[in-house]
């Protein structure tokens, strides 16, 4: 129950600019922005759409994104999606719209014409931040380093505990960025700052972390962090989850557990349309089912239900300001 209401408060979290919504499009923005974490941007436009006629900035941020990944560019519906948007102060499509000169609709010299220029975007969305930054608001702080580059921001922001900066921080220290007197305090900042966005609920962060455990010969910690990622319902952690408890005799220190495996990947098949996964998944899962006998197959299917109605909406988690 557990996770159950951890999932509920994320789509509470999801929905906290929605109060001017009614209950079909607060639903629908639930909705499409849950089919858009899992790759699926066709899928989610009819909700969106339904959601982003209440005039709620983040619902039409996440359709701009859905009709210009749709479409490979920026088309003129998805910019009237991200100006809309961003004159209700979200500084995501600010940035989007102050970008518009990296997007192929610049290559291919179709880009639909706006009300405000690229330049006077950004103007707005660093004095946005800004004023939010000052407010202790470490998302702010955040996007400050994105439109900067500036390493303060990200640093600023992952001490202010937005989990997304702390896991960037973590990687640009594994790819050899920040200054460091030894390799040893090098990999302690990583480690501490992986540690803290998984602490947090960032799921890429978990298997980050897990991957370092596994270096360090901490299978314990290892196995930890790898059923967190996948009780997040991360799609790859759900994967790399149901595949080592299948092992018989595993390595890592996997129970095995080939009821659980083939629930978890039974419920990888919803993402059918959604990312590459599905073919590893029809890779393994037959020959999971003709290993099980009948009762214990009737129970993987029962387990199946159980734990998609525990957990929260799988998701790839993607970058929301990635390409």
């Amino acid at each position: 129950m557990k996770l159950l209401a951890t999932a509920l408060t994320f789509l509470s979290l999801v929905s906290a600019q929605s109060n001017a919504l009614t209950n079909e499009q607060s639903q629908a923005k639930i909705k499409g922005i849950e089919l858009y974490n899992q790759h699926k941007a066709i899928s989610a436009v009819e909700p969106l759409q339904i959601a982003a006629e209440g005039c709620d900035d983040e619902a039409l941020y996440y359709l701009g994104e859905a009709l210009r990944k749709n479409n490979r560019h920026m088309t003129p519906e998805a910019k009237k999606a991200y100006e809309s948007s961003a004159k209700k102060g979200n500084i995501y499509s600010m940035i989007r719209l102050g970008r518009i000169g990296e997007d192929l609709c610049t290559t291919m010299n179709n880009c639909p014409p706006g009300e405000n220029s690229a330049s006077s975007w950004v103007v707005k969305a660093k004095s946005l931040a800004v004023e939010r930054a000052k407010q202790g608001d470490s998302e702010s702080m955040y996007l400050l380093y994105e439109m900067t580059g500036n390493e303060e921001w990200l640093e600023k922001s992952a001490e202010n505990g937005f989990a997304f900066a702390q896991f960037r921080l973590a990687t640009t220290y594994q790819e050899g960025n920040g200054s460091f007197l030894l390799p040893s305090r090098r990999n302690q900042a990583i480690e501490r700052w992986m540690k803290a966005s998984a602490e947090n609920g960032y799921p890429l962060a978990m298997m980050g972390l897990a991957a370092i455990m596994i270096e360090k010969n901490d299978l314990a910690s290892f196995r930890f962090w790898n059923e967190k990622a996948a009780d997040s319902s991360y799609v790859e952690g759900v994967f790399g989850y149901a595949s080592y408890i299948d092992e018989e005799n595993s390595k890592y220190g996997f129970g095995f557990d080939p009821i659980k495996s083939y629930a978890l990947l039974s419920n990888l098949l919803e993402l059918n349309g959604g990312g590459n996964v599905i073919r590893d998944v029809n890779d393994i899962l037959p020959d999971i089912e003709k290993s099980l006998s009948k009762e214990q197959l009737e129970k993987a299917k029962e387990l199946t239900k159980t734990w998609k109605a525990t957990h929260p909406p799988l998701s790839f988690f993607p970058d929301k300001l990635g390409y």
